[in-house]
């Protein structure tokens, strides 16, 4: 199975360095993303995220954990984290790197129950691929929390991608899909991946929420339309 991320998180470990992913989009071309960024120290990480790790209380749950950089810094915190990545090479590196709980499965294969906190970072609804997808993921999630739980996730409105020269929208009728739904392609070396990936306005997140029995709330604002919510059970779900 083609791990481009998996493969470039280890050759970052194993040698200090690794060339670029190379990101081609649906409606972008050319990005790259460094694996350094993958092993970032608390001080580097974005606003957002140090926000999103002070949220966290309780027995967490790092889904989408990769190199595991912020399991790191919650155990150093002295929580009790669950790291959770589908990539083994990505586990791998995990585990040698000191992450306690290490899980290699995908999100919706694993059952255990109890978390206080649930934490999806690096644009979190990403994983659900699309709306029904986080739909169904977010319902899977709230079986997973404790009784006083929460989901601390992030995203972005892409919007911006479609904004005109003065402040309007484009918007392609032939398409009905929600304009989050983007269409992923990662290369590193020989090694390539396709899937789906899903950016969400909070509005729609929140939405998509309340269909779940779970309510949402924006807990801070960022860069290019950057968000990070609380997500919890309503009281009457």
């Amino acid at each position: 199975m083609n791990d481009p991320i998996g493969r470039a998180v280890t050759d970052f470990y194993e040698n200090g360095e690794a060339s670029d992913i190379e990101i081609q989009t649906n409606y972008t071309e050319g990005e790259l993303l460094s694996p350094a960024y993958f092993f970032r120290t608390e001080s580097e990480m974005p606003e957002i995220e140090k926000s999103a790790l002070k949220l966290c209380r309780g027995k967490v749950l790092d889904v989408g954990a990769a190199a595991g950089c912020h399991a790191l810094v919650l155990q150093e915190k002295g929580f009790e984290v669950t790291a959770l990545e589908k990539s083994k090479l990505a586990a791998g590196v995990m585990k040698k790197r000191g992450v306690s709980q290490a899980v290699c499965t995908d999100i919706f294969h694993f059952e255990e129950k109890g978390y206080d906190t649930i934490l999806l970072l690096m644009n979190g609804t990403g994983i659900g691929g699309t709306l029904d997808g986080l739909k169904k993921l977010l319902l899977h999630l709230k079986n997973l929390l404790s009784k006083n739980g929460q989901i601390i996730i992030d995203s972005s409105d892409i919007r911006y991608l479609f904004e005109e020269d003065d402040g309007s929208v484009w918007v392609d009728l032939a398409n009905d899909t929600y304009y989050g739904e983007m269409e992923y392609e990662l290369t590193y070396k020989t090694e390539k991946s396709e899937f789906n990936w899903l950016f969400v306005d909070f509005e729609t997140l929140s939405d998509v929420a309340g269909q779940a029995g779970l309510q949402c709330k924006n807990v801070m604002s960022g860069d290019h339309y950057h968000y990070l919510a609380q997500i919890t059970v309503e009281k009457n779900a």
